[in-house]
């Protein structure tokens, strides 16, 4: 069959921009954003029929400039973060029918002039989430936010079995039907990072575009220590029982909405506090455990821990750059007080250049 020409082939891209666009609708977690949410609105509006924003708290007027600019506002009485909101949202564009919704932070660091670019991979692939990936104009990216990101994004990956180049961006389009199949118990910026680690671990692919990096100052609401920590504590409790499961099976998709061991911790905030309490504990330990696992049952010719063996890789660089965890910090808090008294060092960079590679890379 020939190849069609390139006139009619976008005539049909445009044709199907439009038809998928009344499915889909923005979705803008927002606090305090009112110098900012009407632009970011507007901007959407041009690509798709709807806005959602869910007001969490906001002290200003954000919900009434919300209105104005054309947007559907949930409002929330309380502040309660961002997961909650997320959560909120997603319930809203579920009851109004939409297939996927795409999610934008209401600071003005998302450009809405990149949706067309979320509605064209979703229209290749509708099963697929896609994040937006700012790794392409790192250089824009805060030194210490990029390491941090780095970091993160190595153990989360290995949790989605799968590499997603940028997993802190708030910019994404989740096909709803992934949401439906998973339970979301975690709060503020935590919720982005199980959705992700879910929705890889239950076999869903997760895909990046290239977008602006764009940082505002004063922008954002991420709290650099309580939230980086939060999320690094449901990261090792995600993982660890992954490979617990992962130990006793063939298969690397462990998580199931109906029957998960995370997700029973999760159902209490005490349970969740103390589990979470004893895998950070453990977290020095445990990969070694692992590590003879493997090498245990490579000896006897076990097929489990299949996310590793499908990259044809051990657990010893996982094991490494775990033990290194408390050199990176001992050295990254040297740094910061180095720095004022004007001694330059980056042996940060180095440290995680070295012992958190692209496992991903052949």
């Amino acid at each position: 069959m020939p190849f069609p020409p390139r006139n009619i082939l976008k005539s049909i891209e445009e044709y199907l921009e439009k038809t998928t666009s009344k499915r889909i609708c923005v979705i803008i977690p927002a606090y305090n954003a009112a110098s900012t949410i009407a632009s970011v609105i507007k901007g959407a509006l041009k690509y798709v029929p709807e806005v959602i924003v869910a007001d969490d708290g906001s002290e200003d007027n954000t919900s009434e400039i919300a209105k104005s600019a054309g947007a559907d506002v949930i409002k929330i009485t309380n502040n309660k973060g961002k997961g909650n909101a997320l959560k909120l949202l997603f319930a809203k564009a579920m009851e109004k029918g939409c297939d996927a919704v795409i999610s934008m932070d209401a600071d003005a660091q998302h450009d809405p002039e990149e949706i067309p670019s979320f509605m064209r991979a979703h229209i290749e692939r509708p099963d697929d989430i896609i994040v937006g990936s700012r790794m392409s104009e790192k250089e824009k990216i805060p030194r210490a936010r990029y390491n941090s990101m780095h970091v993160a994004r190595f153990y989360i990956s290995l949790g989605a079995n799968q590499f997603i180049e940028d997993t802190q961006c708030g910019f994404r389009l989740y096909p709803l039907r992934v949401i439906r199949n998973m339970n979301l118990f975690t709060e503020r910026y935590v919720t982005e990072t199980e959705i992700l680690m879910k929705a890889g671990d239950m076999g869903t692919t997760i895909r990046f575009i290239n977008i602006r990096a764009i940082y505002n100052e004063g922008g954002s609401h991420f709290k650099a220590v309580t939230d980086v920590a939060k999320i690094t504590a449901y990261v090792i409790s995600y993982i660890t029982v992954k490979w617990l499961i992962e130990g006793l099976s063939s298969n690397p998709c462990t998580y199931n909405k109906d029957n998960s061991i995370r997700d029973f911790f999760s159902k209490t905030k005490t349970g969740d506090f103390i589990f979470q309490t004893i895998t950070a504990v453990t977290t020095l330990p445990i990969p070694v455990f692992f590590y003879i696992e493997y090498v245990i049952s490579s000896l006897l010719g076990w097929n489990n821990f299949m996310s590793m063996r499908k990259l044809n890789k051990s657990f010893f660089p996982i094991t490494l750059a775990t033990q290194m965890l408390p050199v990176l910090l001992v050295v990254s808090i040297a740094e910061k007080l180095l720095n004022p008294l004007g001694f330059r060092i980056r042996f940060v960079d180095r440290l995680i250049l070295q012992f958190y590679p692209h496992l991903w890379d052949s």
